[in-house]
Order: C-alpha cells, then structure tokens, then sequence
C-alpha cells in the first residue's frame, strides 16, 4: 500500500495532548517527528511556541488542538485560541465541534461555529473533530455536511478523549458523505500499522497517533 517508509509517515500527526505531558516529553515527540518526516506534531495551545522552535527548520508542521476535548467553549474563546495558536506558529488547527448543541438539533450553531474559526483564522489546515463515539449515524451525516459548506479540509472521526476513538465504519461513513469535498483524519486508538492501514483503505487521509514511532518501526521491520 505505501510506497515507501516516507509516504507512510506523511499520513502520520504525531501526537502529544496528554494532559501530564512534559516538556521532556515535547522534546521527544518533536525529535521523533523529525527523525521519522512525520506530517506534524500535534500539540496543546500551551505547547505551540516550543513545539515550534524544536521544529524551526523542517518539514514538520505544528499542529493546535482548540476547544479540546469537550468542544463546549463558547465560539469567541475558540476563536482566540485559535488566533493564539496560529500567532504562535501553528499551521494546522483540530477543533472539536459543540457536541451538545448537536444534540440539541442546532446544527446551525455548531456551522456558525465552524465558520468563524475558520473566517478568523485564514490559510490555515483546519480539522474539524466530530467526536463520532458520541453520535448517531443522522448526526455523522448532518455534521459531515454542516463541515462540507463550512469549508474545512478535513473532517476528523475523534478526539481520543471520548468513548472510543475511529472505527473503519465511521471512515468508511464519512467517506460516501464527504467524498473529495473534504479529507479525513482518523485519529484514537490507532496503535498499530494493520489499524492504521486499515482505516486509510477506507478513506482516511491523515491519522492522529501517540504510537507513530512504533508505527513506523514496524513498518521498517517488515520490509
């Protein structure tokens, strides 16, 4: 399926959200980013200035997670993060959308939201995190289209943080939604090369790990 050890890699967010996560643990996950030419280091908002400075001279993005992980902040304070973050080097935001306000059947304010993000943010990759271990089959569907006319690139299945993370079945759903319209980054769970191999093989484009080192050596051992 891959063509060679590089183009596994740029499928890769490395990534690094856990709460207790040190600076010692920064430093390792952006060395190992640059080792392996992962596609980015994704990181909290607090993290953003350093993850980019370790990677000042690379390929490697660095990627802000906003509104992380409830998605329950008001759309003015994920615009400012999501401001802080682009002013402090991020070139890819993943934002979780207002789950309760899904819930509730707005899916005009969970679009309001998205937009002005996005609006507020420009040039930017944005990621939009469904949270999918949380949603019907109706509101997958409803979102990927809220996401579509939004005009975010990627639809991304989870957080990591929720009831569980992405499913080829969640994918493979969003895939018949979005079509080429937008990308999918599948991310939660996703520890091993048959995981992650499985998902691209169903639509996914980009994959969300902590486990991309490992990833990546398995792949090296059997070749």
């Amino acid at each position: 399926m891959f063509q060679d050890a590089g183009q596994l890699a740029q499928l890769i967010d490395h990534t690094l959200v856990r709460p207790e996560a040190t600076l010692d643990d920064l430093f390792a996950a952006c060395e190992d980013a640059k080792k392996y030419g992962f596609s980015s280091v994704v990181v909290n908002g607090c993290n953003v200035v350093r993850a980019r400075e370790i990677l000042n001279g690379t390929l490697v993005k660095v990627c802000a997670v906003v509104g992380f992980p409830l998605g329950a902040s008001t759309t003015t304070v994920k615009i400012v993060e999501a401001m802080e973050a682009m002013k402090n080097g991020a070139s890819e935001i993943d934002f979780v959308i207002n789950i309760g306000m899904v819930k509730s059947g707005r899916f005009d304010a969970v679009e309001v939201d998205i937009k002005n993000i996005i609006a507020m943010t420009p040039k930017k990759v944005h990621k939009v995190i469904l949270e999918t271990g949380r949603l019907t089959e109706d509101e997958i569907i409803r979102l990927c289209e809220t996401v579509m006319r939004s005009g975010a690139e990627f639809v991304k299945t989870s957080t990591g943080f929720g009831p569980r993370g992405a499913t080829v079945e969640d994918v493979r759903l969003i895939k018949t939604i979005v079509g080429s319209v937008c990308r999918i980054k599948a991310s939660g769970g996703i520890r091993d090369l048959v995981a992650l191999t499985s998902l691209v093989d169903a639509g996914a484009e980009r994959i969300g790990t902590s486990a991309g080192p490992t990833i990546m050596e398995e792949y090296y051992r059997l070749k």
